[in-house]
């Protein structure tokens, strides 16, 4: 007798769900669709033409230069994630220790760089490594040089600063929440138990803050993919990273149909190792939980 009263209520849950399905097709799915129709398109002197052609997927395969870029892409992803999660973790346990509104001005302080705008946020950087810049000069000031330092800009290290600065807050958020979840009296216990603070961590804090990790991880990771501005602005040629090379087909070689390309392939092994992360991160929670 009560299934029949519960059907308008699914029928109405269900009508809710489809302007956020609408967008989501539209403005998701819809771009990406295209994206991937244009790659097999061709491109000439006269413009976009629909025929199909699977030339823009072969010039990557014949151009050794767009594998040694991906390749150093996912690299400098990789480690600006972990450089990102050894600054993060440290910065997210203190916030997490403080109380009332100690917490919450931390917090604030966090979130106060990114009230500005990203451009904005990596250019600091230029008078900041330059020739002339505060990290020279307070490097002379302490008498560690005798002269300014040239490579501090313009190189893959700048773009570690650059990406690693700009995405904090994306890893330091999660685990923040993470740690904010634990209850006290579970690392109370631990403490009775005889446990050591790093014994503590490594048993009970780190595995409870896992959730939060790898969301931070997920984000920084996905986000450094498709980084544009920072290396364009700090990495100089040596610094470069596959969505310069898929801006520069679509803004200077006009090539739609090679950087629609480069971006499905890029979205492809993006996906792919994020599957594969998931898979074995998967495989350690499990683990570690067997042995918790």
């Amino acid at each position: 007798m009560t299934a029949p009263a519960h059907r308008p209520r699914r029928s109405l849950g269900g009508l809710l769900v489809v302007p956020a399905m609408l967008w989501l097709a539209v403005f998701a799915i819809g771009p990406l669709i295209f994206f991937a129709a244009v790659s097999f398109w061709t491109a000439s002197v006269f413009g976009l033409s629909s025929d199909l052609s699977l030339g823009s997927y072969a010039s990557l395969i014949n151009e050794p230069v767009y594998g040694r870029i991906l390749w150093q892409t996912l690299r400098i992803a990789l480690i600006t994630t972990v450089l990102a999660l050894l600054v993060s973790y440290p910065l997210a346990m203190f916030i997490a220790r403080l109380k009332g509104h100690r917490r919450s001005l931390a917090v604030v302080l966090l979130f106060l760089p990114f009230w500005t705008s990203y451009v904005v946020r990596t250019f600091v950087w230029l008078p900041m490594l330059g020739r002339t810049g505060l990290v020279n000069q307070a490097l002379m000031a302490l008498g560690l040089i005798d002269k300014p330092l040239d490579g501090l800009l313009y190189n893959e290290g700048a773009v570690y600063v650059g990406l690693v600065y700009v995405y904090t807050l994306y890893m330091t958020l999660p685990i923040y929440l993470s740690l904010e979840k634990i209850d006290p009296a579970l690392i109370e216990a631990a403490s009775d138990l005889g446990a050591s603070p790093l014994q503590t961590f490594r048993r009970v804090i780190f595995p409870l803050s896992l959730p939060g990790v790898w969301s931070g991880c997920t984000m920084v990771f996905l986000l450094s993919c498709g980084a544009y501005v920072t290396p364009q602005l700090l990495g100089g040629p040596s610094g470069q990273m596959f969505g310069n090379i898929i801006a520069s087909q679509f803004l200077n070689a006009n090539n739609w149909p090679l950087g629609a390309a480069l971006s499905v392939v890029l979205m492809a092994v993006v996906l792919g190792c994020l599957y594969i992360a998931s898979r074995r991160f998967g495989l350690q929670r499990l683990f570690m939980g067997e042995r918790a």
